[in-house]
């Protein structure tokens, strides 16, 4: 499986998108600094993802919505969770 996630800073409100094949993992190296380009919004937390069965799939939605498309989408798609806060 991979999964195709998207992470909010609990700092200052900023989002990340990514994939990987290890959800978890991916979600403990971004808050123990050891991404370099999450590591000074820490800490995160996990708000969306979706698996794949296929790395390709995970890459391509991944590359969508880091789009003006599908940031609409996904931000539709949360529309209480962003509303709410």
């Amino acid at each position: 499986m991979f999964y195709t996630y998207i992470l909010e800073s609990v700092k200052n409100k900023d989002l990340y998108i990514g994939y990987t094949s290890d959800l978890k993992k991916r979600l403990e190296e971004h808050n123990s600094g050891k991404s370099t380009s999450t590591k000074r919004y820490m800490p995160w937390r996990l708000i969306y993802y979706e698996a794949c069965l296929l790395q390709e799939d995970a890459l391509r939605r991944e590359n969508y919505f880091k789009t003006s498309q599908g940031r609409r989408m996904f931000r539709k798609r949360l529309k209480e969770y962003f509303f709410k806060k």
